[in-house]
């Protein structure tokens, strides 16, 4: 949320403490404490301001910002609610209610309070940014570009326009603008730096036979499965390929050829004389829909753990049951989470096929959710069992079918050639494309894709039909 400054004259007195001051002055000292993380002084003195001044549009305003801050969705939209009941024409309101509303999926008063934001403000780079935000959650992809691209006509700069205008055309499959867009990513606004140092050329895609070339595995563990089926590409540009990428990867990334060193740690990394980062590869190479490589499967599972796998899992799953692998919640601290994720009940319908037994792959807080589970179809969780992905990769080559969301899990076995059912929300990440059942990333995957935001009854209830169908 944008702050307002001293948006409106309060010349009117409030008294703290004894003190008789100005109601914007006590406001200034209030923004002070809040920028300086001071978020208990900043509110014990806004409850003040409001309890002399409760219909004061800065005020008001103020106090929703902190609230947002701390993480209290809904009054921080009351407080906004109620500074635009006083002042209906201010659009910096407008324009943050719009992204509070949007946080809470409540998208149809998003969308209207982005427009009026916009009406108020034309020249407003960050109101038209916003809109171009909400247009994109309600899968409205032509005008998600149209605000993007007038948000960065006002503010040429601005990070986050061109990276939202990447996902929309990422996922409109306009890739050759959209891999130049998502370069920006990395200038995004409490972006880590991909380097800790930055003495270093980016890679330009030209061979480099002499030299060495460093590929960084810069986001999670799903983008470095997608992305790592380039490097065997890379190396032969690049022979001397070093990887730097974190431990859990490295039984997946140096499956792949021409890696001659892998380090987890910076300290570890030898000497180069380029870089790049994982993700920047399909933009190097010109991936167009009709080039992705797919070289599937180019991860396999380690023999000897598929054997102890396949003798531990005959111990759990009854004779001549199908065994369907299940993922329903992704890394909480996912900056999406919240709409990728779901909960294991609303996964019932496949607690009724007949003859199956579900495997629960599910890791974190959300695999605590099988303690309540009382499906006809008995429910295996493995658990503290699956020490790594060396595991993971094993199971994957046991189960007949994975039905998961949007995770590592879906990469991972995407890339092993395994059958997925990928469970999308409604506006999903730019890589599974618009209006597809299937996937040009991964032949094995097929998607089911909600109808509507947080509908997740009609693409669980087709997969389950999908798997009765082929019992």
């Amino acid at each position: 949320m944008a702050s307002a400054g001293q948006t409106m004259a309060g010349q009117e007195t409030a008294t703290q403490g004894g003190v008789v001051r100005t109601v914007d002055a006590w406001l200034a000292e209030a923004e002070a404490h809040d920028q300086a993380g001071r978020l208990d002084a900043a509110e014990q003195i806004l409850a003040q301001v409001l309890e002399a001044r409760p219909t004061y549009p800065p005020a008001l305003h103020q106090a929703a910002i902190l609230a947002h801050k701390r993480k209290r969705p809904h009054e921080a939209i009351t407080r906004l609610e109620q500074a635009i009941a006083a002042a209906p024409d201010h659009p910096l309101f407008h324009r943050n209610i719009c992204e509070l509303y949007r946080s809470q999926g409540r998208l149809d008063e998003a969308l209207a309070h982005g427009r009026r934001a916009v009406d108020l403000a034309p020249d407003d780079a960050g109101a038209n940014y916003n809109l171009g935000v909400i247009h994109y959650d309600r899968m409205e992809i032509d005008e998600a570009i149209v605000y993007a691209r007038r948000a960065l006509a006002l503010e040429p700069g601005m990070a986050a326009a061109h990276f939202e205008l990447s996902e929309a055309l990422l996922l409109d499959g306009q890739f050759a603008e959209g891999w130049d867009e998502y370069e920006w990513r990395f200038d995004l606004p409490n972006s880590p730096s991909l380097l800790p140092h930055k003495d270093k050329p980016l890679w330009d895609g030209k061979p480099m036979p002499d030299r060495t070339l460093l590929l960084i595995g810069d986001q999670g563990f799903g983008d470095t499965i997608q992305f790592c089926r380039y490097v065997s590409q890379v190396a032969k540009l690049c022979p001397n390929l070093v990887m730097a990428c974190s431990s859990e990867m490295k039984p997946i990334v140096m499956q792949q050829a021409g890696i001659t060193r892998y380090a987890d740690r910076w300290e570890h990394v030898p000497a180069f004389d380029a870089y790049c980062p994982l993700s920047g590869l399909p933009r190097l190479f010109g991936t167009d829909l009709g080039s992705i490589p797919v070289p599937v499967p180019y991860v396999r599972a380690d023999p000897a753990k598929v054997a102890r796998w396949r003798a531990r899992l005959g111990q759990l799953i009854p004779n001549g049951f199908a065994a369907i692998g299940i993922v329903w919640a992704g890394r909480p601290t996912h900056g999406n989470d919240f709409n990728r994720s779901m909960t294991l009940k609303l996964l019932a319908p496949l607690a009724t096929l007949e003859r199956t037994a579900l495997v629960s792959l599910q890791m974190g807080p959300a695999s605590a959710q099988v303690a309540d589970y009382y499906g006809a179809a008995p429910l295996i969780h493995l658990g503290a069992e699956i020490a790594d992905f060396t595991d993971t990769m094993a199971i994957l080559e046991i189960l007949d079918r994975v039905v998961a969301v949007d995770t590592s899990i879906v990469h991972l076995a995407g890339a092993m050639g395994r059958p997925v059912s990928a469970l999308l929300p409604f506006a999903p990440d730019w890589r599974w494309l618009r209006d597809r059942s299937d996937s040009p990333w991964y032949p094995s995957v097929e998607l089911f894709r909600q109808p509507a935001p947080n509908a997740w009854a009609a693409p669980v209830a087709a997969v389950a039909a999908r798997l009765a169908g082929a019992a």
